[in-house]
């Protein structure tokens, strides 16, 4: 048995706390885990760890890869398949299948079960016991894990349930995102599940079916993996949905009951949220009624006062508030304004995330700049250097080894160096726990494309990142 992990969206509907370097499925929003880390723990109950794949975009590999290698220590980068670009649900799956079936050799036979990697499950031991269930009895149908509606929802798709065949319904038609009239009918009939965009399949049906119904991309599938991969820009962008999944004969639903949720919104979240009843001293809410405060620093105090159906999101450079029963058409007009008018907060933030680790900038003014680097165990930066600035580094937390200049440096907490401009730079950290320093940026320019590499273990060009 297999998993797929599909985790290269970009949304932006929990914007601020989503951004486009650092999407929904990175995030901690209602555990100490992200919600691709949850996923991915969940998985390794239902199939072995070592055969759960995830499919991603170039600019989200190492934020994969350094989430999952934070719970998984044996995990190998060639669990990680990279889209050359985002195209949708169908052509990720495919590259995946592709990859499965020609570089691992599974059995045709073997099931595989296809994720999200960003949604919520309240009830994990059932959720567990329906997706070993659906793995065990889809055989050479196309299954879905459908889910018990708790309400009418007008955000989310349908199936409607046919006839019961053993373990699974025959699938009778999908049904797009309803108005509420017809919602309200489909959650009254009690034939209706919910589409949370889980399947489950074998490779020999996948591939009779996609040569059925998606002949393109079947035709350039069938050209095996390295021509697939290459060839990848030139399909369109399309669900497995529609592209199969709507149009098939075969397909069957096993029906869930876990407690389920795509957090689409900042309403949803804060459902969930409130059905933990954790109590906490740094959210006060004052003469104030049906108030949702969130912040990605859980000790920052936000204090709501005179208010009544509010939300308040706090992400280190931007704060949005809204009207509680909003946030998805609100979020979704805030976007488009600030993509409008070209606002940097869209796409990123003061945090930034890359292969070895992350900054924050906590200072940024005409001629310094303050930011706390963090280092991941056993990463390393650029060697590189800088004609404009001149930077001081001080270790907070762990030890840094250092190249500055001619000279090779190991510093502990409280140790700090300087290296003025021009001068070849680099920090490692050889130790097993993360490397903490803080850097002070001085000159009369400091903006990222200013760096030379000479060096870089992650194979990126001179001025595409920072370190």
């Amino acid at each position: 048995m297999y998993s797929i992990i599909l985790c290269g969206g970009s949304g932006t509907r929990l914007w601020p706390l989503s951004r486009k370097n650092f999407p929904k499925q990175f995030l901690k929003l209602y555990s100490s885990n992200s919600l691709l880390q949850e996923t991915f723990l969940r998985m390794k109950k239902v199939v072995a760890q070592e055969n759960i794949y995830f499919v991603t975009n170039e600019e989200n590999y190492y934020n994969v890869f350094n989430q999952i290698k934070e719970v998984y220590a044996d995990f190998k980068e060639d669990q990680i398949l990279r889209e050359p670009k985002a195209l949708n649900t169908m052509p990720a799956v495919t590259l995946a299948v592709s990859y499965l079936q020609e570089k691992i050799g599974i059995d045709k036979a073997a099931p595989i079960i296809m994720v999200p990697a960003d949604h919520y499950i309240g009830d994990e031991k059932e959720y567990v016991q329906v997706a070993k269930q659906a793995l065990a009895a889809v055989g050479n149908n196309l299954g879905t894990i459908g889910v018990m509606p708790t309400k009418a929802h007008t955000g989310l798709g349908y199936i409607k349930k046919g006839t019961k065949e053993g373990d699974f319904f025959e699938v009778e038609g999908f049904k797009e995102k309803p108005d509420e009239k017809t919602a309200q009918e489909f959650f009254a009939s009690g034939q209706y599940l919910w589409n949370a965009g889980m399947y489950i399949f074998n490779t020999k049906t996948f591939c009779e079916e996609m040569q059925k119904h998606s002949p393109e991309i079947f035709s350039l599938f069938e050209k095996g993996f390295e021509v697939f991969l290459q060839d990848y820009l030139k399909l369109d962008a399309v669900a497995i949905d529609y592209a199969i999944s709507e149009k098939s004969d075969r397909m069957v639903t096993f029906e869930g009951d876990f407690d389920w949720s795509d957090i689409g919104s900042f309403d949803v979240l804060a459902e969930i949220l409130g059905r933990k009843n954790e109590n906490n001293s740094r959210r006060i809410a004052i003469n104030s009624e049906n108030v949702f405060a969130l912040s990605t620093n859980s000790d920052k105090l936000i204090v709501v006062s005179g208010m009544k159906d509010v939300i308040v999101i706090e992400n280190h450079d931007s704060i949005l508030v809204q009207k509680m029963g909003d946030s998805n058409e609100g979020v979704k007009k805030v976007v488009e304004y600030l993509k409008e008018k070209n606002y940097q907060e869209l796409g990123d933030e003061i945090v930034g995330y890359r292969p070895w680790g992350k900054y924050e900038v906590l200072v940024d003014d005409a001629n310094h700049k303050v930011k706390k680097i963090t280092v991941f165990a056993g990463a390393s930066l650029s060697l590189q250097s800088h004609e404009r600035r001149a930077e001081h580094w001080v270790v907070v937390k762990g030890i840094a080894n250092v190249v500055n200049g001619e000279s090779r440096l190991v510093l502990h907490e409280n140790e700090s160096t300087y290296i003025p401009a021009t001068a070849k730079h680099q920090l490692a950290n050889f130790g097993k726990e993360n490397l903490e320093i803080i850097e002070v940026q001085t000159g009369d320019y400091l903006e990222e494309d200013d760096i030379i590499r000479y060096e870089d273990q992650y194979g990126r060009p001179s001025g595409m990142e920072v370190k």
